[in-house]
C-alpha cells in the first residue's frame, strides 16, 4: 500500500536544475536507499519530503495525519533542553506524557521530601499508565543507552559534537512516524553502534529512506534503491548489491539502444544524401524525423570515473615510529608505538572516537610533535594529506581555477600527460561544471574537489583522515580504484567497514585504554576476532577440574540436563547464525525478514536462559565434587 505519492517533482537553484519531473511512491514498511553523486539533490529531495523545503513544481500526496521524521547531516538541537526534553519533543500524546513524567521524576530526585512534587509524580505516573507510555519510556532509555548517552538530564549545550549527533539519532528513532528520513546516520558512529542501528532499523515499524556512504549498512538495511542521476530517478528493487548488478544491466542496454539508434540514423542520412525522389510531404516528414533523431541523447556518455595515478618517486625508506606516545590533559592517548612502514603498504588506523587517531596521523605527518618517542621520515617521502577539517574553500573561485593553483598538468606513472580539465572530468566534474563557482557547490562536491587537489599534488605517501564522511558511494569507488593503482603508501583513519576492507592490508588499532594493537589482515577479520574475544570473556568459566569430595548430589534429571546443555547451546548459536544469514538473503521480502527477526529474538532469549542454567548447573557440579 502506497503511503506517499510524489508526482513530477522539480527543484533547482538559480540556473542549476537538480531534478525535474520526478515521480515515485513509497510503500508501507519499505526500506529505501537514496544514492547518487554529491550535488544531484539527495538531501534536497529528503528536505522536500520532510516539508523543510518547497518544490519548484509537482506535488506530494499522503494521508492528512501523515508524519515524517527527518535526521539531517548536521542536526540542529535546542541547547537549553535536556537530553530527555530534546528526544521527547512533539505534540503527540505519548510525547507530552513522557515529558511531564520525566520532569516530575527529575524534580523528585532533587527534592524527595516535597509533597507537591510527589503528588505531581503520581499524577504523571497515572497519565503514563492511561497513555500506555511505559513501553515508550523503556524503549527510549534502551536506545539512548545503546547510543552511549547515559546522563538524561544533561543540557544539550554541554554535549560534544558526537553526543549531539547520537541524541539527534535517538530523537528521530523514537518519534512516532510513518516515514523516517535519515541523512548520513552512520557518520561519527563506531562499528558496534552501527551494527546495533542496522538491527534496530530492520525492525522499524514505519517506512524508511536513507542516504549513507556506508555500503555495508546500505546493503543490509535496504530493500529498494532510488538512484538520482542527471536529474532523473531510477528505481531498483533489492539492496545495494542487487542495485549494482541491475545498474550495470541498464547501462549495457542503454549502450545497445544508442548503437541501434546510430545505425538507423546513418541509414536515414545516406537516404537523404542520395536524394531519393519521393512525394514532397513524405520526404519532408522523413527529414524532420532525421533531425529529431540527431537531437536524441542517451545516458551513455558518463563522466569518466578513473583517476590517473600520479606520484613522485619513493625510495626504500618511508617511515619509522620509535616508542611513540602522546599525552592530552594529563592522560596518554597512546604509548609505546613502534612501527616500520615500507613501500606499497596500505594501513588503516582504527579505534573509538577520542582515542587519538587523527593525532597519531598528525604526528606521522610531522605536523605535531609526540609527547615521547620519535618519528623518522625518508628523504624521498612527499605526503599528501586529506584532512577531515580542511580549510574552507574560496567561494569566489571556479572549480578549474582552484585545481590549476596546484597543477595544470600531471604525469602518470606510465609517463602520460593529464591536464587539470581531464582530471576533473575523471573525478565527475564535467567541462561545463568546471566553470562553476565553488560557492555554488554542495558540501559533498567541495570535499570531492578538495580530495582531487590533494591527489594533484602527486604525493607518494597519502594520508586520509575520515575520507568517507560526506563523500557519495560513486566517489568512494573512484577513490578505491585510485588507491588500487597508486604506487605509493596509503595510511587512512576511518570507521567505514567497506572502505577499510577494500583498501587496508593491515591495521593499527588504538583502544580506549591507550593500548595499541597491530593486526595483519582485513577490518572484517579484525572485528570477528574482537567478537570472539568478547564472547570468550563473557562466557562462563570453563568447567573446573573434578573434585573428589561430594557436598551435594545432583538429581537424575539435573545430571541428564548437564550432559546435553552444552550441545543445546551450540545448536542455538548455530541456528542464530543461520537465521542472520537468511535475513541478509531475503532482499525485498519484508514479511519473511520480519518472521526471521522474530525467530531470531526468540532463539536469543532461549540461548540466554540456557546460558544462565549452565551457570547454575556448573555451580552445583562444583558443590557436588569437592577437593
Amino acid at each position: 500500500m502506497s503511503i506517499l505519492i510524489a508526482e513530477n517533482l522539480a527543484k533547482g537553484y538559480g540556473d542549476k536544475t537538480l531534478f525535474d519531473e520526478l515521480s515515485f511512491t513509497v510503500e508501507a514498511k519499505e526500506r529505501i536507499g537514496l544514492i547518487g553523486v554529491n550535488g544531484t539533490g539527495k538531501s534536497s529531495l529528503m528536505k522536500i519530503l520532510a516539508g523543510i523545503e518547497s518544490t519548484d513544481d509537482g506535488n506530494i500526496q499522503h494521508a492528512k495525519d501523515f508524519h515524517v521524521e527527518y535526521l539531517s547531516q548536521s542536526p540542529e538541537l535546542d541547547d537549553d533542553n535536556t537530553v530527555f526534553e530534546q528526544i521527547y519533543y512533539g505534540d503527540s500524546e505519548v510525547m507530552r506524557v513522557l515529558r511531564r513524567y520525566e520532569k516530575a521524576l527529575q524534580q523528585t530526585m532533587k527534592t524527595p521530601e516535597d509533597e507537591r512534587v510527589q503528588e505531581e509524580l503520581m499524577k504523571a505516573q497515572e497519565q503514563m499508565e492511561d497513555a500506555g507510555a511505559w513501553e515508550a519510556s523503556t524503549e527510549a532509555k534502551k536506545v539512548l543507552s545503546r547510543l552511549g548517552i547515559e546522563e538524561y538530564d544533561q543540557k544539550v549545550e554541554e554535549l560534544s559534537g558526537g553526543q549531539r549527533k547520537r541524541v539527534a539519532i535517538a530523537k528521530a528513532l523514537l518519534q512516532p512516524a510513518d516515514l523516517l528520513l535519515l541523512d548520513e546516520p552512520t557518520n561519527h558512529l563506531d562499528n558496534e553502534t552501527i551494527e546495533w542501528l542496522e538491527e534496530y532499523l530492520s525492525q522499524y515499524k514505519g517506512a524508511l529512506m536513507l542516504v549513507t556512504h556506508d555500503r555495508y549498512f546500505l546493503n543490509r538495511v535496504t530493500n529498494k534503491i532510488f538512484e538520482l542521476e542527471r536529474g532523473q530517478l531510477y528505481e531498483y528493487t533489492g539492496n545495494y548489491e542487487v542495485f549494482l548488478e541491475k545498474k550495470a544491466e541498464r547501462e549495457e542496454l542503454e549502450k545497445r539502444r544508442e548503437a541501434k539508434h546510430q545505425n538507423v540514423l546513418k541509414q536515414e542520412l545516406e537516404w537523404l544524401k542520395r536524394g531519393v525522389k519521393a512525394r514532397g510531404t513524405k520526404q519532408k516528414a522523413r527529414k524532420q524525423r532525421v533531425e529529431a533523431m540527431k537531437e536524441k541523447t542517451f545516458e551513455t556518455d558518463k563522466e569518466e570515473a578513473d583517476i590517473a595515478t600520479a606520484s613522485t618517486r619513493l625510495g626504500k625508506q618511508v617511515m619509522e615510529l620509535e616508542d611513540v606516545g602522546h599525552e592530552f590533559d594529563g592522560d596518554y592517548l597512546f604509548r609505546h608505538i613502534d612501527d616500520l612502514i615500507v613501500p606499497g603498504e596500505r594501513i588503516g588506523i582504527i579505534g573509538p572516537n577520542g582515542t587519538g587517531k587523527t593525532t597519531l596521523l598528525d604526528i606521522m605527518a610531522k605536523r605535531r610533535e609526540p609527547s615521547e618517542g620519535h618519528v623518522s621520515i625518508g628523504s624521498t617521502v612527499k605526503i599528501g594529506y586529506y584532512k577531515q577539517d580542511y580549510e574552507e574553500l574560496d567561494a569566489s573561485q571556479t572549480v578549474i581555477g582552484y585545481i590549476k593553483e596546484t597543477a595544470e598538468v600531471i604525469s602518470t606513472k606510465d609517463k602520460q600527460q593529464v591536464t587539470a580539465e581531464q582530471m576533473l572530468e575523471r573525478f565527475l566534474f564535467s567541462r561545463s561544471h568546471q566553470w562553476t563557482y565553488i560557492g555554488r557547490l554542495s558540501g559533498g562536491e567541495r570535499r570531492r574537489l578538495y580530495l582531487l587537489k590533494v591527489l594533484m599534488e602527486e604525493p607518494n605517501v597519502l594520508f586520509l583522515d575520515e575520507p568517507t564522511n560526506d563523500l557519495d558511494t560513486e566517489t568512494l569507488s573512484v577513490l578505491e580504484d585510485y588507491i588500487d593503482k597508486f604506487p605509493g603508501v596509503v595510511i587512512t583513519v576511518s570507521h567505514d567497514r567497506y572502505f577499510l576492507d577494500r583498501i587496508a592490508d593491515r591495521l593499527i588499532a588504538i583502544e580506549n585504554s591507550g593500548d595499541v594493537e597491530k593486526f595483519q589482515g582485513a577490518y572484517s577479520e579484525y572485528l570477528e576476532k574482537k567478537k570472539e574475544e568478547k564472547k570468550k570473556a563473557a562466557a562462563p568459566a570453563a568447567k573446573k577440574e573434578q573434585r573428589t569430595e561430594r557436598k551435594k548430589k545432583l538429581s537424575y534429571q539435573e545430571q541428564q540436563e548437564w550432559k546435553t546443555i552444552e550441545d543445546d547451546i551450540t545448536d542455538l548459536e548455530s541456528r542464530i547464525e543461520a537465521i542472520q544469514k537468511e535475513i541478509t538473503e531475503t532482499g525485498s521480502n519484508f514479511d519473511k525478514a520480519e518472521e526471521l527477526h522474530k525467530e531470531q529474538q526468540e532463539k536469543e532469549e532461549e540461548l540466554e536462559r540456557k546460558m544462565e542454567r549452565w551457570e547454575e548447573l556448573s555451580e552445583l557440579m562444583e558443590q557436588t565434587e569437592g577437593p
